[in-house]
């Protein structure tokens, strides 16, 4: 069934998490370096994109909601183009500063467009910073429709525990993009977005979709998850909740480069989520989404006219 494209214009997301700077040095390969086997990259053009939690916050914007970025960047050049980058996407943004951190950064080496080398720059933020994010953050959520946690395990949600607490106090829906084997940290979200390789470091490997079903309903029971939405890459998405399964295959048509698409899908069901939507007409919108970003070089966004379009492709 092809879902119907909610009315996103007054939904209001907060997005908090681990941002980071995505940098793309572009050149050509003409010739192997005589000092060791590696190929020499004359680079033409550099690029640079919001990442992490950033990206989720860019993705949310261009499907048209009101967004609201909490996060930690370091007191450096990284940090201020974040900034920059979050203003001309209309994004309410409160990057607070840590003079002894280091903005993460992710710099990608591409030759003829293909990924070579990646090198990251990061280091963890102090307490004290994180202690006067959580008390913006209970300020905040009050005037959010849905919280999206983003985690990288850069440091950022070092108190989503508390963070947590705050949001469904006040009644709004948690959306968390997880890291890492320890999912207790993530008990009671209102829906839990792992891929198959998070999945598989927490509840082991699956011998078919009834097994990974079993698996993931135990997950969902135990954590007392509303929702456990899985991405499966080219296998589509599966959403288990306690109304059962529901499956939704892949729908690229052409995959260029998966990097940043789980920020697409966790920002698109917030999106509808906010603005109505069920889950499961959400989980087949995010789908759309991810399968029009993965036709992108790096980390990119579907806006709404683009979602449109794909709708419309279908009538046609």
């Amino acid at each position: 069934m092809k879902p119907v494209l909610p009315d996103t214009r007054n939904a209001r997301i907060l997005v908090a998490g681990d941002v980071m700077l995505d940098r793309y040095w572009f050149g050509d390969v003409h010739r192997i370096s005589p000092e060791a086997p590696v190929p020499v990259v004359k680079i033409d053009r550099v690029e640079e994109r919001p990442g992490g939690a950033a990206n989720v916050a860019r993705n949310c914007a261009a499907l048209g909601a009101q967004v609201s970025l909490l996060s930690v960047v370091g007191a450096d050049e990284p940090g201020r183009t974040l900034r920059a980058q979050m203003a001309a996407a209309s994004i309410d943004a409160s990057l607070h500063e840590d003079g002894q951190l280091d903005t993460t950064i992710k710099l990608r080496v591409l030759g003829r467009q293909q990924q070579l080398l990646r090198i990251d720059f990061e280091s963890a933020p102090a307490r004290e910073v994180l202690c006067a994010k959580l008390d913006e953050f209970a300020r905040r959520v009050r005037d959010a429709d849905v919280v999206v946690l983003s985690d990288y395990g850069k440091g950022a949600l070092a108190d989503i525990r508390d963070m947590m607490d705050i949001a469904r106090a006040e009644g709004k829906p948690v959306l968390v993009d997880p890291k890492g084997d320890d999912y207790s940290r993530y008990a009671g979200a209102t829906l839990l977005k792992p891929n198959r390789s998070e999945l598989r470091e927490v509840v082991g490997s699956w011998s078919d979709d009834d097994d990974l079903a079993r698996r993931a309903h135990a997950l969902r029971q135990e954590l007392g998850l509303g929702a456990l939405l899985l991405t499966r890459s080219d296998a589509g998405m599966s959403l288990y909740s306690a109304d059962g399964v529901v499956h939704e295959p892949a729908l690229a048509r052409e995959v260029y480069d998966v990097s940043g698409a789980g920020d697409t899908v966790i920002a698109a069901m917030a999106v509808m989520l906010a603005s109505g939507a069920t889950q499961v007409e959400a989980m087949r919108l995010a789908n759309r989404a991810a399968g029009i970003v993965v036709g992108k070089l790096g980390t990119a966004v579907c806006s709404l006219r683009e979602l449109e379009a794909d709708l419309r492709h279908d009538d046609d």
